[in-house]
Protein backbone atom coordinates (compact mmCIF):
# COMPACT_ATOMS: atom_id res chain seq x y z
CA UNK A 1 0.00 0.00 0.00
CA UNK A 2 2.00 3.07 -1.24
CA UNK A 3 1.98 6.94 -0.33
CA UNK A 4 -0.57 7.99 -2.73
CA UNK A 5 -2.92 5.58 -1.29
CA UNK A 6 -2.08 7.37 2.35
CA UNK A 7 -2.22 10.16 1.05
CA UNK A 8 -4.99 9.67 -0.95
CA UNK A 9 -7.40 7.83 1.08
CA UNK A 10 -10.34 5.82 -0.26
CA UNK A 11 -13.71 6.30 1.09
CA UNK A 12 -13.62 5.04 4.94
CA UNK A 13 -15.21 1.55 5.55
CA UNK A 14 -15.15 1.23 9.27
CA UNK A 15 -15.95 4.69 11.32
CA UNK A 16 -16.68 5.60 14.83
CA UNK A 17 -20.31 3.85 14.82
CA UNK A 18 -18.62 0.50 13.79
CA UNK A 19 -17.19 0.96 17.40
CA UNK A 20 -17.70 -1.57 20.21
CA UNK A 21 -19.54 -1.06 23.55
CA UNK A 22 -16.55 0.91 25.70
CA UNK A 23 -18.17 0.73 29.52
CA UNK A 24 -15.97 -0.18 31.91
CA UNK A 25 -12.78 0.80 29.76
CA UNK A 26 -10.41 3.80 30.89
CA UNK A 27 -8.80 6.11 28.30
CA UNK A 28 -6.50 8.84 28.29
CA UNK A 29 -6.34 10.89 25.58
CA UNK A 30 -3.67 13.42 25.01
CA UNK A 31 -4.23 16.58 23.45
CA UNK A 32 -8.15 15.80 24.01
CA UNK A 33 -9.22 19.08 24.01
CA UNK A 34 -9.55 20.19 20.44
CA UNK A 35 -8.84 18.64 16.85
CA UNK A 36 -8.75 14.89 16.25
CA UNK A 37 -8.35 14.48 20.10
CA UNK A 38 -11.69 16.14 21.02
CA UNK A 39 -13.08 14.14 17.99
CA UNK A 40 -11.54 11.03 19.40
CA UNK A 41 -12.76 12.18 23.38
CA UNK A 42 -16.16 12.39 22.26
CA UNK A 43 -16.62 9.37 20.15
CA UNK A 44 -15.00 7.35 23.50
CA UNK A 45 -17.71 8.88 26.28
CA UNK A 46 -20.07 8.24 23.76
CA UNK A 47 -19.40 4.68 23.88
CA UNK A 48 -19.46 4.26 27.82
CA UNK A 49 -15.89 5.00 28.27
CA UNK A 50 -14.51 6.55 31.16
CA UNK A 51 -11.94 8.94 29.28
CA UNK A 52 -9.00 11.21 30.81
CA UNK A 53 -8.76 14.69 28.49
CA UNK A 54 -5.09 15.55 29.31
CA UNK A 55 -4.86 19.62 28.31
CA UNK A 56 -2.24 21.86 28.96
CA UNK A 57 -4.78 24.31 29.81
CA UNK A 58 -7.20 24.18 31.82
CA UNK A 59 -9.24 27.03 31.00
CA UNK A 60 -9.08 25.40 27.12
CA UNK A 61 -10.03 21.90 28.32
CA UNK A 62 -12.79 23.56 30.45
CA UNK A 63 -14.55 25.03 27.11
CA UNK A 64 -13.78 21.37 25.49
CA UNK A 65 -15.46 19.72 28.68
CA UNK A 66 -18.80 21.84 28.28
CA UNK A 67 -18.81 21.22 24.74
CA UNK A 68 -18.22 17.55 25.26
CA UNK A 69 -21.30 17.55 27.56
CA UNK A 70 -23.26 19.14 25.40
CA UNK A 71 -22.77 16.87 22.70
CA UNK A 72 -22.71 13.56 24.56
CA UNK A 73 -24.68 13.84 27.86
CA UNK A 74 -21.15 12.98 29.63
CA UNK A 75 -18.33 14.48 31.17
CA UNK A 76 -14.47 13.69 30.39
CA UNK A 77 -11.87 14.29 33.24
CA UNK A 78 -9.53 16.96 33.00
CA UNK A 79 -6.05 15.59 33.63
CA UNK A 80 -3.53 18.86 33.34
CA UNK A 81 -0.37 17.52 31.23
CA UNK A 82 2.32 19.69 29.96
CA UNK A 83 4.49 17.78 27.56
CA UNK A 84 6.96 20.68 27.00
CA UNK A 85 8.05 20.43 30.49
CA UNK A 86 9.72 17.53 31.68
CA UNK A 87 8.90 18.03 35.37
CA UNK A 88 5.43 18.82 34.60
CA UNK A 89 4.97 15.50 32.74
CA UNK A 90 6.55 13.58 35.50
CA UNK A 91 3.76 14.90 37.72
CA UNK A 92 1.09 14.22 35.52
CA UNK A 93 1.80 10.90 35.25
CA UNK A 94 2.47 10.13 38.77
CA UNK A 95 -0.99 12.38 39.23
CA UNK A 96 -2.42 9.77 37.30
CA UNK A 97 -1.45 6.84 39.33
CA UNK A 98 -2.62 7.78 42.23
CA UNK A 99 -6.20 8.13 41.03
CA UNK A 100 -6.32 5.20 38.84
CA UNK A 101 -5.13 1.56 39.20
CA UNK A 102 -6.61 1.34 35.16
CA UNK A 103 -5.58 2.40 31.81
CA UNK A 104 -6.67 0.32 28.98
CA UNK A 105 -6.07 2.76 26.24
CA UNK A 106 -3.43 5.72 26.30
CA UNK A 107 -3.58 7.97 23.03
CA UNK A 108 -0.51 9.48 22.42
CA UNK A 109 -2.47 12.64 20.23
CA UNK A 110 -1.26 15.94 21.27
CA UNK A 111 1.19 17.32 18.84
CA UNK A 112 2.80 20.59 17.72
CA UNK A 113 3.96 21.27 13.98
CA UNK A 114 6.06 23.52 12.16
CA UNK A 115 6.25 26.82 14.90
CA UNK A 116 8.89 28.97 14.62
CA UNK A 117 11.88 27.64 14.92
CA UNK A 118 13.40 29.17 17.54
CA UNK A 119 10.62 27.94 19.79
CA UNK A 120 12.13 25.27 22.56
CA UNK A 121 10.71 23.39 25.46
CA UNK A 122 11.43 24.77 28.93
CA UNK A 123 13.98 21.86 28.92
CA UNK A 124 15.84 22.91 25.65
CA UNK A 125 14.35 20.69 22.93
CA UNK A 126 13.28 21.32 19.85
CA UNK A 127 10.25 22.44 20.75
CA UNK A 128 8.71 19.74 17.92
CA UNK A 129 10.79 16.37 19.20
CA UNK A 130 10.22 17.90 22.87
CA UNK A 131 6.46 18.03 22.64
CA UNK A 132 5.61 15.24 20.04
CA UNK A 133 8.43 12.18 20.85
CA UNK A 134 10.94 13.20 24.37
CA UNK A 135 7.27 14.40 26.49
CA UNK A 136 5.42 11.64 25.32
CA UNK A 137 8.25 8.92 25.70
CA UNK A 138 8.30 9.97 29.52
CA UNK A 139 4.57 10.01 29.92
CA UNK A 140 3.91 6.46 28.77
CA UNK A 141 7.33 5.33 30.39
CA UNK A 142 5.96 6.42 33.57
CA UNK A 143 2.45 4.85 32.83
CA UNK A 144 3.76 1.37 31.87
CA UNK A 145 3.17 0.10 35.16
CA UNK A 146 -0.64 1.00 35.20
CA UNK A 147 -0.70 -0.76 31.60
CA UNK A 148 0.87 -3.58 33.12
CA UNK A 149 -1.30 -3.90 36.03
CA UNK A 150 -4.23 -3.53 34.02
CA UNK A 151 -3.31 -5.79 31.68
CA UNK A 152 -2.49 -8.67 34.77
CA UNK A 153 -5.65 -8.05 36.21
CA UNK A 154 -7.30 -8.93 32.65
CA UNK A 155 -5.05 -11.28 30.58
CA UNK A 156 -7.51 -11.66 27.69
CA UNK A 157 -7.49 -8.02 27.12
CA UNK A 158 -4.47 -6.37 26.22
CA UNK A 159 -4.35 -2.66 26.89
CA UNK A 160 -3.18 -0.30 24.11
CA UNK A 161 -1.09 2.53 23.76
CA UNK A 162 -2.11 4.68 20.27
CA UNK A 163 0.93 7.07 18.66
CA UNK A 164 -0.24 9.31 16.54
CA UNK A 165 2.84 9.92 14.19
CA UNK A 166 2.03 11.57 10.51
CA UNK A 167 2.50 11.10 6.60
CA UNK A 168 5.32 13.71 7.12
CA UNK A 169 7.53 11.05 8.81
CA UNK A 170 8.07 10.31 5.17
CA UNK A 171 10.19 13.54 4.54
CA UNK A 172 12.59 13.09 6.84
CA UNK A 173 13.18 9.48 8.08
CA UNK A 174 16.02 9.87 10.22
CA UNK A 175 17.54 11.07 13.38
CA UNK A 176 19.90 13.74 13.77
CA UNK A 177 20.66 13.89 17.40
CA UNK A 178 22.66 17.25 16.87
CA UNK A 179 19.19 19.02 15.94
CA UNK A 180 17.16 17.70 18.94
CA UNK A 181 18.44 20.91 21.28
CA UNK A 182 18.89 24.31 19.75
CA UNK A 183 22.17 24.30 17.24
CA UNK A 184 23.42 26.18 14.18
CA UNK A 185 22.64 22.96 12.59
CA UNK A 186 19.16 22.38 13.54
CA UNK A 187 18.73 26.18 12.48
CA UNK A 188 19.99 25.01 9.29
CA UNK A 189 16.77 22.82 8.95
CA UNK A 190 13.73 22.99 6.92
CA UNK A 191 11.23 23.28 9.63
CA UNK A 192 9.16 20.54 7.77
CA UNK A 193 12.33 18.30 8.36
CA UNK A 194 12.06 18.83 11.93
CA UNK A 195 8.44 18.14 12.20
CA UNK A 196 9.05 14.74 9.52
CA UNK A 197 11.71 13.63 12.00
CA UNK A 198 10.05 14.22 15.28
CA UNK A 199 6.70 11.64 13.63
CA UNK A 200 9.50 9.02 12.69
CA UNK A 201 10.91 9.14 16.01
CA UNK A 202 6.74 8.38 17.42
CA UNK A 203 6.81 4.91 14.86
CA UNK A 204 10.67 4.31 16.17
CA UNK A 205 9.40 4.40 20.12
CA UNK A 206 6.35 2.62 19.16
CA UNK A 207 7.89 0.04 17.57
CA UNK A 208 10.46 -0.75 20.35
CA UNK A 209 6.83 -0.83 22.66
CA UNK A 210 6.00 -3.31 20.68
CA UNK A 211 8.71 -5.63 21.29
CA UNK A 212 9.65 -4.59 24.77
CA UNK A 213 5.82 -5.28 25.68
CA UNK A 214 4.03 -7.16 22.94
CA UNK A 215 3.27 -9.80 25.06
CA UNK A 216 1.21 -7.65 27.67
CA UNK A 217 0.56 -4.40 25.54
CA UNK A 218 -0.48 -3.43 21.91
CA UNK A 219 0.92 -0.43 20.57
CA UNK A 220 0.22 1.32 17.13
CA UNK A 221 1.61 4.03 15.42
CA UNK A 222 -0.40 5.92 12.94
CA UNK A 223 -1.21 8.90 10.22
CA UNK A 224 -4.97 10.15 10.86
CA UNK A 225 -4.89 11.77 7.64
CA UNK A 226 -5.06 15.19 6.42
CA UNK A 227 -7.64 17.12 8.83
CA UNK A 228 -8.99 20.30 9.17
CA UNK A 229 -7.75 21.32 12.35
CA UNK A 230 -5.31 24.18 14.55
CA UNK A 231 -2.07 22.31 14.31
CA UNK A 232 -1.11 24.16 11.07
CA UNK A 233 -1.63 27.13 12.98
CA UNK A 234 1.64 28.41 12.22
CA UNK A 235 1.55 28.05 8.90
CA UNK A 236 -0.65 30.97 7.35
CA UNK A 237 -2.10 30.88 4.05
CA UNK A 238 -0.41 27.32 3.29
CA UNK A 239 -2.89 25.92 5.92
CA UNK A 240 -5.81 27.50 4.75
CA UNK A 241 -4.84 26.36 1.55
CA UNK A 242 -3.96 22.37 3.16
CA UNK A 243 -7.54 23.20 5.19
CA UNK A 244 -9.56 23.17 1.92
CA UNK A 245 -8.17 19.51 0.50
CA UNK A 246 -8.47 18.40 4.26
CA UNK A 247 -10.79 16.11 5.43
CA UNK A 248 -13.21 17.03 8.63
CA UNK A 249 -12.43 16.51 12.28
CA UNK A 250 -14.66 13.53 12.60
CA UNK A 251 -12.95 11.46 10.30
CA UNK A 252 -9.52 12.24 11.58
CA UNK A 253 -10.17 10.81 14.94
CA UNK A 254 -11.46 7.33 12.75
CA UNK A 255 -7.87 5.99 12.51
CA UNK A 256 -7.27 6.27 16.07
CA UNK A 257 -10.61 5.24 17.10
CA UNK A 258 -9.87 1.88 15.51
CA UNK A 259 -6.67 1.27 16.69
CA UNK A 260 -7.44 1.82 20.33
CA UNK A 261 -11.02 0.05 19.95
CA UNK A 262 -11.44 -2.43 17.23
CA UNK A 263 -11.40 -5.87 18.42
CA UNK A 264 -8.95 -7.39 15.47
CA UNK A 265 -6.72 -4.24 16.29
CA UNK A 266 -5.77 -6.18 19.58
CA UNK A 267 -3.54 -8.44 16.58
CA UNK A 268 -1.94 -4.97 15.34
CA UNK A 269 1.08 -4.95 17.94
CA UNK A 270 3.86 -2.84 16.23
CA UNK A 271 1.83 -1.86 12.80
CA UNK A 272 1.66 1.06 11.13
CA UNK A 273 -2.07 2.10 10.50
CA UNK A 274 -3.17 4.79 7.86
CA UNK A 275 -6.87 6.60 6.68
CA UNK A 276 -8.92 5.30 7.20
CA UNK A 277 -8.34 2.41 10.01
CA UNK A 278 -5.92 0.70 7.69
CA UNK A 279 -3.03 -1.25 7.66
CA UNK A 280 0.03 0.37 6.17
CA UNK A 281 3.70 0.61 5.63
CA UNK A 282 6.22 3.13 7.23
CA UNK A 283 8.98 4.57 5.49
CA UNK A 284 11.05 1.22 5.73
CA UNK A 285 13.78 2.57 7.76
CA UNK A 286 11.22 2.76 10.90
CA UNK A 287 12.06 -1.35 10.83
CA UNK A 288 15.82 -0.48 11.26
CA UNK A 289 15.85 -2.11 14.80
CA UNK A 290 19.06 -0.59 15.75
CA UNK A 291 17.68 3.17 14.54
CA UNK A 292 14.86 2.57 17.46
CA UNK A 293 17.70 1.45 20.12
CA UNK A 294 19.81 4.19 19.95
CA UNK A 295 16.36 6.34 19.76
CA UNK A 296 15.02 4.67 23.00
CA UNK A 297 18.58 4.73 24.89
CA UNK A 298 18.99 8.11 24.02
CA UNK A 299 15.32 9.06 25.68
CA UNK A 300 16.15 6.83 28.80
CA UNK A 301 18.87 8.51 29.49
CA UNK A 302 17.77 11.71 29.00
CA UNK A 303 14.74 11.25 31.06
CA UNK A 304 16.38 9.31 33.96
CA UNK A 305 17.01 12.01 36.03
CA UNK A 306 13.71 13.92 35.85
Amino acid sequence: MGILSEGFPPKATWTAKDMPDCTGKVFLVTGGNSGIGFETTKELLRKGGKVYLAARSKAKADEAIAELERETGKRPIFHELDLGNLAAVKRSALDFASKESQLDVLINNAGVMVPPVEMLTSDGYDLQFGTNVVGHFLFTKLLLPTLLATAASNPSSKPRIINVSSIGHRFNPTIDYETLRDSPKRRALNNWKIYGQSKFGNILVTNELARRYGDKIVSISLHPGGIKTNLARHMGMMAKISNFFAAPQSLGAVTQLYAATAPEAAEMNGKYLIPWARVGEANPAAANVETATKLWDWLEAEVKDV
